[in-house]
């Protein structure tokens, strides 16, 4: 429904996995400012974080650029408006960087396509996680035992 719901949660494991292999990741155009202390007890190295901030298209934008370089092992953006079109260039992007993309977006945009691979809607508290889209595999809902 909006930022700070717990979505960074189900990324913290995998981030943190990915900063203290050295990999860096960057997060574009956030919409709060990271709370480093909250990063950090997630297991996230510090050092390996980028902030970029940006709005708009720049967003899309710099996520491409990012994603395209290969440097880093993750790439978190926050659109304010992706179509189709934008998204599956992220998508390549992100496939020639060989790098994770999570694109992180309001609810009001699950009516809208997307190439992605995995489409997933978050129901606040962090307690219920539904499955809108997998390759591969059936959509569904998940629960969150313990909000872990």
């Amino acid at each position: 429904a909006g930022p700070g719901h717990g979505e960074l949660r189900l990324l913290w494991p995998t981030l943190a996995r990915l900063s203290q292999a050295a990999e860096r990741i960057a997060l574009i155009g956030p919409p709060l400012l990271p709370y480093p202390l909250a990063w950090q007890a997630a297991g996230v190295v510090l050092e390996s974080l980028v902030v970029i901030r940006a709005q708009g298209v720049e967003v899309l934008w710099a996520a491409e650029q990012c994603l395209r370089s290969g440097c880093f092992g993750a790439v978190l953006c926050w659109p304010e408006r992706a179509d189709d079109r934008q998204l599956r260039r992220l998508q390549v992007a992100a496939e020639s960087g060989r790098t994770l993309a999570f694109a992180l977006r309001s609810a009001a945009a699950l009516d809208n396509p997307s190439p992605a691979a995995l489409r997933l809607e978050l129901k606040a508290p962090l307690e219920r996680v539904h499955i809108r889209k997998c390759r591969g595999g059936q959509p569904g809902s998940l629960s969150l035992a313990g909000g872990a």
